[in-house]
């Protein structure tokens, strides 16, 4: 009798969208009122830690109003229900996934609803408004700073994801662009040891070229097709 296959997911701003929290891309949101130098890098938080600060409390208070859709209900069932291991990773730093059902969620660009240490890294769940200058509970400096991975910066828990991608037999990348390294390679590293790829999206993705399956829709009807179909082998 054959094993579950393991399969690895990689989800990013699309599959939020529907939820109502914007991409990168979108006219009018609020990554649109600011240039991603001012806001996501160490750079821009070295400059202007009040303007940082307020941008991501802004996007946590956001995150906070947002409700999950079926896609993420779906992946949800899929790693309730699939007898084979499912690790999920997001390049979100929302909750939806959590929202949605989903226990064991890999955050590689890190959570609004956490906030850091600069001085001792020490983590705790941040308040819905943060304040430049809060003192960190484990040490006491003043270097409070939203646990998010800028720009320039190393994205978390690499190592397991590189694990579970090197014993992938299937991935799914939805909703992603294509274009942000390290994730933008996963699909590489997953053909490599002969993984099935699967990308889902509005509109291809800048490394399309890469997956042996393109499903192009909105992620709350794609994702939850794909999901029975896996399901039911």
């Amino acid at each position: 009798m054959m094993s579950a296959p393991s399969i690895v997911i990689l989800t990013g701003a699309g599959i939020s969208a529907e939820s109502g929290l914007g991409t990168f891309r979108d006219e009018g949101g609020l990554w649109a009122q600011h240039r991603i130098e001012d806001v996501a890098t160490p750079e821009g938080f070295a400059r202007n830690p009040q303007r940082v600060v307020d941008f991501y409390n802004a996007r946590r208070a956001q995150a906070a109003e947002a409700s999950p859709n079926a896609a993420h209900a779906a992946l949800a069932r899929l790693q309730a229900e699939h007898l084979g291991d499912v690790t999920l990773v997001t390049q979100n730093v929302d909750d939806l996934h959590e929202k949605g059902g989903s226990g064991d969620v890999i955050h590689m660009h890190g959570a609004l609803a956490s906030a850091l240490c600069a001085a001792c890294e020490h983590r705790w769940p941040a308040r819905l408004e943060m304040s430049v200058g809060e003192e960190c509970p484990a040490c006491a400096a003043p270097t409070i700073r939203p646990d998010i991975v800028w720009f320039g910066e190393i994205p978390y828990h690499m190592e397991r994801i590189e694990r579970a991608l090197a014993n992938a037999d299937i991935f799914a990348a939805i909703g992603t662009s294509g274009n942000v390294y390290p994730a933008a390679g996963f699909v590489q590293m997953a053909r490599h040891v002969g993984a099935e790829t699967v990308e889902m999206n509005l509109e291809p993705g800048e490394n399309v070229g890469l997956f042996d399956d393109i499903r192009e829709s909105k992620a709350s009807e794609t994702v939850p097709n794909w999901v029975a179909e896996v399901l039911a082998g």
